[in-house]
């Protein structure tokens, strides 16, 4: 109780910064929540595990069943659905530069998931340290007028008001801030370890299905339907 009733005094002393300043606190709440649940919880540096899963079946050329088996994991696993991309573009006879696109429509798309709304962190920090010091130089305003125009008995408490708004909001802006950069400091990081574990097993796929499948496994079916059909338009 006697916490809460501190906090109660230090918010009526800092006056309407402290709201404002509470309010981008509840903001970076939010958002350090949902990062590390998104981050943390829902995501594992596991990528490369599951892009290898798909190594023998492309190498064997069953890139049907490498399509059929990653649409299954693409719910769960990012890398599965870049994967679907590549095998996609793969039997339809698309060339490296193709499956490249494809595979990095998706990788980019995956990225920007990783970072969304975690740069707010920071911009968060650095508004609740300015609404702090903006709140201290109300406060020091405050004071300043009270010993420039308040009566002799005004001016002990007048004064005594000011320092208090300008010490209050300049210690909540740096409670609120530092916790956010820190936060900031950490998902950045793992964003980067998260992207760079899926884009390394992006390109572990990418070059099992440029290099080691062979399309011409495919091509010859196709080839041989074409030239029958073409031979037959020729004894007609």
């Amino acid at each position: 109780m006697e916490l809460f009733s501190k906090i109660s005094m230090a918010f009526e002393s800092g006056g309407l910064w402290m709201w404002v300043i509470l309010g981008l606190q509840m903001m970076t709440f939010a958002i350090i929540i949902d990062r590390v649940f998104a981050l943390f919880l829902k995501r594992k540096t596991n990528q490369m595990d599951v892009a290898t899963q798909f190594e023998d079946p492309i190498r064997t050329g069953d890139i049907q069943g490498v399509h059929n088996r990653a649409k299954e994991m693409e719910t769960a696993e990012p890398v599965a659905r870049a994967i679907v991309a590549g095998s996609h573009a793969a039997m339809n006879f698309g060339g490296k530069d193709e499956i490249q696109s494809k595979m990095d429509e998706v990788l980019l798309k995956e990225n920007q998931i990783l970072e969304k709304r975690t740069g707010f962190l920071a911009m968060l920090g650095n508004v609740a340290t300015l609404t702090g010091l903006l709140g201290t130089i109300t406060g020091m305003i405050k004071s300043f007028a009270a010993v420039s125009y308040a009566s002799p008995t005004e001016k002990a408490t007048l004064l005594s008001n000011g320092i208090s708004e300008a010490m209050n909001t300049t210690a909540y802006g740096l409670i609120v801030a530092i916790p956010a950069l820190l936060m900031f400091a950490v998902l950045s990081n793992r964003s980067n370890q998260l992207a760079e574990d899926l884009n390394q097993s992006a390109l572990k796929a990418f070059n099992w299905l440029s290099y080691n499948f062979n399309p011409l496994s495919l091509r010859p079916a196709r080839v041989a339907a074409h030239s029958r059909h073409t031979q037959t338009e020729i004894d007609a």
